[in-house]
């Protein structure tokens, strides 16, 4: 081996820039974030092909002093932080002073800066060969001028791995994109052989942020977009920002935005959160949408755990992760058709559904129950079987309760009084047809507000409801959504419940690392509030004396070790939880009504109630859309009406 020698400073910016510099948006990502540092509110960038020609990014920001200019182009030169206290606090997007150092070792580098206090500006040119910067005086406005001609002319080896132009300057514009979300307060213009790509102004109102927004995630996203603004008083965290809607799902992650501080960052704990907030609602396959702003003390985050700055570590990781899904979870439960008012408290109760359903009279039914076609759900219940009305229970769980894992059906009391109900509510064949104009009408003269799903027309087919409101035609998915009110009725009534366990025949012992043990140990009360009895035998060993009756035909040992995992990753896990809602969703799946079972408009209507204050209710549990808005312009264009 040789003998150990100090690199030339020429040699280890070169080694730098491959960790800093890996192409040309590299390049614009440490310039912007260095405008920004200084201030900026107005920034231009320049860019030929691809950024590999030219790069030219123009601000007018603080600028930098004349003496300061050679020393900007040094390794581990900064005016960010000074000292160790500095670093554990980092405000600003740059902060290691290895950017210019590392860009100019691989380029033809001009700076040229003015502060506002100069008489004039002045430049320093260097190249990535001969690492001595000149400086001369310039003219130049306030502000700073970073020009980067023949990115890799010294390293051939680093251009041959550059893709295409149109590859290359589609990765830096996404950079301006992020970095323009990340300060909706600065403008932003980039051009591309000339040709003006992003113009954007700054913006100073909620709608001109909704228009930034609108202009770099599409106009697309911000329609279909929930707004949220969560703060956090006791932990000092505050999460704001647009989230997409369930059915604003994407094929890829490519519309997913998420800022700490300002600074952009993909970090797993964060995804983690997010996807366990969107997995109820979310179809099998397909990613959120979102654009959002975590706020925190600097002191709790540290940005100094990877060269590009893109992954963070929280100091209460459990704490943020739990705080980002609480907030997302409750903005996603939320959602209801526009004008659904939820009732008191939170999800709605089994004996509180709304059924305001046209009569016969044309008058609205009083607030009453409204029953609801829905199989029992035992193990006995043939799923595949058409279900009669004779001989259905009501959509909600009164009398109802799990024992021993499974559901019980309510007793023959309630049946009694609900299908004393349903025939109360029936009204007769030749007067359903009017009831949802008559009804419609009726409250439009009393100056009351039509229900925001309306008032149930026709069956098609069997399979969707048919529906008028103020706006148009409502068309809902009868099984889809009939399955999701089920499914959450099911799920807050076992939350009810106490977990219920069953012992082991023969205790399951696990061999696990040490670090897993300790987790169990750690986290025993978890496990015994979801139905678990673990015990610690050694160092490395763990017994498994009880399990959840619900789960005691799944692999045990697996999922464990899966919550395991997730705990010392995470700080938590939501695995036990999940397996149980899917168990919850199939029993809710094979419940709910099926298609060609014909509902009468009482049922219906009660359905639509049902919808209205029912968590979630816009997806099916397997994310697919339960109803869609026809609004009377939309239907007077499929005819041509009005031209």
């Amino acid at each position: 081996m040789s003998r150990i020698q100090l690199l030339s400073p020429r040699l280890a910016n070169q080694i730098a820039a491959g960790e800093v510099v890996e192409r040309p948006a590299s390049v614009v990502k440490e310039l912007l974030e260095n405008s920004l540092d200084a201030g900026a509110t107005q920034i231009e960038i320049d860019v030929e092909q691809g950024g590999m020609k030219l790069i030219r990014l123009r601000d007018n920001g603080g600028g930098i002093e004349e003496q300061d200019l050679p020393l900007a182009l040094s390794r581990h030169a900064t005016s960010k932080i000074l000292v160790l206290e500095d670093l554990e606090a980092v405000s600003s997007l740059g902060f290691r002073g290895e950017a210019l150092a590392s860009i100019s070792s691989v380029s033809r580098l001009t700076l040229t800066s003015r502060r506002s206090d100069a008489s004039t500006a002045w430049q320093v040119q260097t190249e990535g060969r001969d690492m001595e910067p000149v400086v001369s005086p310039a003219a130049h406005p306030q502000g700073t001028c970073v020009e980067v001609r023949d990115l890799f002319f010294n390293t051939p080896a680093r251009r041959k791995f550059m893709r295409t132009e149109q590859t290359e300057f589609k990765h830096l514009e996404e950079v301006v994109k992020r970095l323009a979300l990340s300060r909706s307060d600065v403008a932003f213009q980039l051009r591309h052989n000339g040709r003006v790509i992003h113009q954007l102004r700054p913006a100073r109102t909620e709608q001109d942020h909704e228009r930034r927004i609108s202009s770099v995630c599409g106009p697309a996203f911000i329609d279909q977009a929930l707004s949220l603004d969560m703060t956090a008083e006791a932990s000092g965290l505050r999460l704001w920002g647009w989230m997409g809607l369930p059915t604003f799902s994407r094929s890829q992650t490519d519309l997913q935005y998420f800022f700490v501080n300002g600074r952009i960052i993909r970090d797993k704990l964060v995804a983690h959160a997010v996807r366990q907030a969107y997995q109820d609602v979310l179809f099998h396959g397909r990613h959120p949408a979102f654009v959002l702003y975590l706020e925190l003390d600097p002191k709790l985050v540290d940005v100094n755990v990877h060269p590009t700055k893109h992954e963070v570590r929280f100091r209460e990781g459990r704490l943020v992760h739990d705080f980002i899904f609480r907030t997302l979870h409750r903005v996603i439960a939320d959602v209801r058709p526009e004008g659904a008012v939820p009732p008191a408290g939170t999800s709605p109760d089994a004996g509180q559904l709304a059924a305001s359903a046209p009569g016969a009279s044309g008058q609205s039914f009083e607030q009453g129950r409204m029953p609801l076609s829905q199989a029992p759900l035992g193990p006995s219940a043939d799923a595949g079987a058409p279900h009669s009305p004779s001989t259905q229970q009501g959509g909600g769980f009164q009398g109802a309760a799990f024992q021993g894992g499974g559901y019980r059906g309510p007793s023959a009391s309630v049946v009694r009084d609900q299908i004393s109900g349903y025939g109360a509510l029936h009204v007769p064949a030749n007067s359903e047809q009017d009831a949802a104009q008559q009804a419609l009408a009726n409250a439009q003269a009393q100056g009351e507000v039509a229900p925001p799903l309306g008032y149930a027309l026709a069956h098609l087919h069997g399979i969707y409801i048919l529906a008028q409101n103020e706006q148009g035609l409502v068309l809902v998915d009868m099984h889809a959504a009939h399955e999701r009110i089920v499914y959450e009725r099911m799920k807050q009534a076992y939350e009810t419940e106490v977990v219920r366990s069953q012992p082991l025949l023969v205790p399951l012992s696990m061999a696990v690392s040490q670090s897993e043990a300790d987790c169990a140990e750690e986290q025993a009360a978890v496990f015994q509030r979801l139905g678990f009895e673990l015990s610690r035998m050694g160092d490395e060993s763990l017994v498994v004396r009880q399990v959840p009756v619900s789960l005691a035909r799944g692999n045990i040992e697996q999922l464990i070790r899966d919550v395991l995992s997730d705990m010392i990753t995470y700080g938590q896990s939501q695995r036990i939880e999940n397996h149980i809602n899917e168990l919850l969703a199939t029993m809710a799946c094979h419940g709910a009504v099926r298609a060609n079972r014909q509902l009468s408009i009482p049922e219906m209507n009660g359905l639509l109630r049902d919808m209205e204050i029912t968590e979630r209710s816009g997806q099916c549990n397997h994310g697919r859309p339960t109803w869609t808005q026809l609004s009377l312009a939309e239907l007077d264009k499929l005819f041509l009406r009005g031209r």
